[in-house]
């Protein structure tokens, strides 16, 4: 059997948080794909109360190591689309995920959520992969 679990690196995006009543967006935390090939943003639901919120997902990339040159990813570097990474209150306990494969060095997610009055439970990883080094070293960040 092959290992896979020294063939990744999974890094935080999104702590596990309540979305707001106030639809402030998630915005994740800026992943540095330097190293690797393949990002995918898995996105974790938990209950979603409120029965008309919608969440949008933009993925942004850019060189800058805080992202002030953040652009929205072509679709063409994408695996699968943001709108089937979004998302609506009919989704609790559903995963969501969308990969990467640009050419920018820095990326990060965002979900965007409309119409919600409750308590909407979510979060992201980052999962890493076809790096040059393996195994793929172990970060908390």
């Amino acid at each position: 059997m092959r290992d896979f679990a020294n063939s990744v690196e999974v890094r935080r995006a999104i702590s596990p948080a309540a979305a707001k009543t106030d639809n402030s967006a998630f915005v994740s935390q800026i992943v540095d794909v330097s190293g690797f090939s393949m990002l995918l943003f898995a996105i974790l639901l938990g209950s979603l109360a409120d029965a008309d919120a919608t969440f949008t997902v933009l993925v942004e990339h850019g060189d800058a190591a805080n992202l002030s040159d953040a652009a929205a990813v072509p679709d063409a570097q994408l695996t699968g689309s943001e709108a089937s990474a979004g998302f609506t209150f009919a989704d609790d306990n559903k995963v969501r995920k969308i990969g990467y494969v640009g050419s920018k060095r820095y990326v990060r997610l965002t979900i965007t959520p409309a119409n919600n009055t409750a308590d909407a439970f979510l979060s992201a990883v980052a999962i890493l992969s076809g790096g040059r080094y393996k195994p793929a070293a172990s970060q908390s960040a």
